[in-house]
């Protein structure tokens, strides 16, 4: 029996491949700290856990649910955006619940792509991007993200090539893998570029809070629901990865395009997780306070083990990651990330697996706890000593 054509190309996720691997070396006592992935060793709220405590011991929250997801959790949604995006949703027609926004990134790809589509794709990007494009069918065409350019789209390249075919064009501020943060100029020229060339705008938003204090979203621009679906999530910002809560927020027509794919894919999530994230999106500034004076002291630490590596970075990232260039005695990332892997039971993260962008670089999360990092930097002074 034969996979499908379209898993041709498609291989495993590479961080599934390379936690089999630590695995692995845990299995010979070797004891590696993971520095390499980004999922929130926190907790959520004492009150968000409650309210799932509460709900889920009732007799009446366990049924199928509505396939666009409980009033109250839309309505939770577009008072969120309305706080802090300053972006105004009716929380009937433009909010679409999702199992993360992961689901999301799939669910648009088979909405909106044929055979033979375009899709303008990020290079460094979330490689999910590309995996979804080649599964519905469509043709991924990177466009090149530079330090030089700050990490923004070059749009007078962009134009210089045919655009005829392009379909969707994938887009994520606070940027991943490398920190940046978008700008109103910028934001606008996307827009604007969109609507010349007849795209959708994908933008990929759960960053937006993470060591930021001015959240934007791509929906704030004047004419932005002609050509945006901004994909959202409580999984960074909520320190809610594992309960898969996400969102798509878009015009009418278009949540009620997609709509009519994942009401073929999935039904509606456990009411009492709905009703708690709903909970979450009304805490206030000091949440995010208090989780970002976490993530500074981190990073902070993650600072000082980049030194010792002779690596350099810009302090002004956002997001739970640090984004880093690696000196030039090493040929890229791979070579640095399995040298700290094998000689100092440290894993960190080689730039490449996000593009051939992201070849001279390594990334660091910030999702472990101040004194498992001064660890990695003691096994990392050591090693240096060799």
């Amino acid at each position: 029996m034969h996979t499908s054509k379209r898993l041709e190309g498609i291989g495993e996720y590479y961080f599934s491949q390379k936690l089999r691997e630590i695995d692995d070396l845990n299995k010979n006592g070797k004891q590696i700290i993971n520095l390499g992935i980004g999922s929130p060793d926190l907790p959520p709220h004492a009150d968000v856990i409650k309210i799932l405590h509460e709900e889920s011991a009732k007799p009446t929250t366990h049924a199928y649910q509505n396939y666009k997801g409980s009033p109250v959790l839309r309505k939770a949604i577009a008072n969120w955006y309305k706080k802090w995006y300053a972006v105004d949703l009716d929380a009937d027609s433009e909010i679409l619940p999702l199992i993360g926004s992961k689901e999301g990134i799939m669910h648009i790809c088979m909405t909106f792509l044929n055979e033979g589509d375009e899709v303008l794709i990020p290079n460094p990007g979330y490689p999910t991007y590309k995996s979804a494009v080649t599964i519905a069918g469509a043709v991924c065409i990177n466009y090149q993200l530079t330090e030089q350019q700050n990490w923004f789209p070059d749009f007078a390249a962009l134009e210089k090539n045919d655009l005829q075919k392009v379909k969707l064009m994938f887009v994520n501020y606070p940027h991943m893998p490398t920190g940046q943060l978008p700008t109103i100029e910028m934001f606008t020229q996307l827009i604007a570029f969109a609507k010349r060339n007849n795209i959708l705008l994908v933008h990929d938003n759960p960053y937006s809070f993470i060591l930021n204090d001015k959240p934007q979203s791509l929906l704030a621009i004047e004419g932005a629901k002609d050509c945006v679906l901004e994909l959202n999530s409580l999984s960074k910002s909520h320190n809610m990865a594992g309960w898969r809560l996400g969102m798509l927020c878009a015009g009418k027509n278009f949540i009620n395009e997609v709509m009519r794919f994942k009401s073929n894919m999935d039904s509606g999530m456990f009411l009492p997780l709905q009703l708690a994230a709903a909970k979450a999106l009304e805490l206030g500034s000091d949440w995010h306070q208090h989780i970002n004076s976490i993530y500074e002291a981190r990073r902070e630490k993650v600072f000082e083990l980049l030194d010792i590596l002779q690596c350099s970075y810009s302090k002004s990232q956002a997001g739970m990651f640090v984004w880093a260039a690696v000196p030039g005695k090493y040929k890229d990332g791979f070579e640095l990330s399995d040298m700290v892997l094998y000689k100092a039971n440290v894993f960190i993260t080689p730039g490449g697996i996000f593009g051939s962008a992201g070849e001279k670089y390594v990334r660091v999360s910030l999702c472990c706890k101040e004194e498992t990092i001064t660890e990695a930097i003691s096994r990392i002074k050591e090693k240096e000593k060799d």
